[in-house]
């Protein structure tokens, strides 16, 4: 039996460790933030607590202490790192959240983009997809309003997130259906399937519309976004919030490298791209578009 096997076999015996140090919370905070630009401070530690308790039971690791030996001074890194970014970024997800940017998209940003460009599809992405919501309702009112007003048009959207397991939820598309509640009542019946079994209380997006969204992991600290072609429409909306204002201008930036001029950029109600060197003009609350 080898040392580490031991170690957990032994530890699991023992009743978990309810503090975490404020060396290793701030190990831990400085390896979140220098790997996924999350700000941890100091008043998060309870909810830091909460959200490792489930990696020391997966793992069999009994106490903080030991858990933070093992990530970084016994090479645990390599195999737990997802894992440790999965349990601590928020996944808050909703369809048709903040509703006025999808209005907009609709009604203004689409026909524009239309006669804008003449590629026969129009590329989107969400660049923090969590659980799919959010590409899913891009997807219906690109899906909706292209059947009525451009039928030979085309349309993809890419749904990148940095938690793995956020991206396995959404590449299933299966939610509760109270979720769903604010979906429209027209496209509720093109494109939300009801379980056969009253008594599940789930529902399914169509295949039709899963396979016009493809997931992918993507960090948003990352150098370069391998997205392909230039998109005529990102979404990057609820998750600079967690940033500092360097990491903000460095991902906006970045996100405009990926956008075609003259196409939109939306972020979330509680964000700002005020005071940054961007080639980007605001056409709405928290839309803008590339210069």
């Amino acid at each position: 039996m080898s040392r580490r096997a031991a170690l957990n076999i032994a530890l699991k015996s023992q009743p978990l460790d309810d503090r975490l140090s404020r060396r290793n919370f701030d190990r831990l905070a400085k390896y979140i933030y220098d790997y996924s630009g999350i700000k941890m401070p100091i008043s998060k530690v309870t909810m830091l607590e909460g959200r490792l308790r489930r990696r020391l039971r997966v793992t069999g690791i009994g106490s903080f202490d030991a858990y933070c030996d093992y990530l970084f001074e016994e090479g645990g890194l390599q195999s737990e790192a997802l894992h440790l970014i999965d349990s601590v970024t928020t996944n808050k997800t909703d369809f048709f959240r903040e509703p006025k940017h999808f209005e907009y998209l609709a009604q203004q940003a689409l026909p524009d983009i239309l006669n804008a460009f003449g590629e026969r599809r129009i590329r989107t992405w969400s660049s923090a997809c969590s659980t799919g919501a959010e590409p899913y309702t891009i997807a219906m009112v690109l899906d909706d309003w292209l059947s009525r007003s451009a039928p030979e048009r085309e349309y993809f959207v890419l749904a990148t997130d940095l938690s793995t397991e956020v991206l396995q939820k959404a590449h299933k598309g299966i939610y509760t259906a109270d979720l769903i509640d604010p979906v429209p009542a027209d496209m509720m019946r093109k494109y939300v399937m009801r379980s056969s079994n009253r008594r599940r209380s789930e529902v399914r997006i169509s295949p039709d519309l899963r396979s016009r969204v493809g997931f992918a992991r993507l960090n948003l600290m990352d150098a370069a976004y391998p997205v392909g072609d230039l998109m005529h429409i990102i979404f990057c909306r609820n998750v600079m919030i967690y940033f500092d204002k360097p990491t903000q201008q460095r991902v906006l930036s970045r996100l405009c490298d990926c956008l075609a001029p003259g196409g939109y950029l939306f972020i979330g109600h509680s964000e700002t791209a005020s005071g940054f060197d961007l080639p980007l003009r605001q056409v709405a609350n928290t839309i803008f578009k590339r210069i």
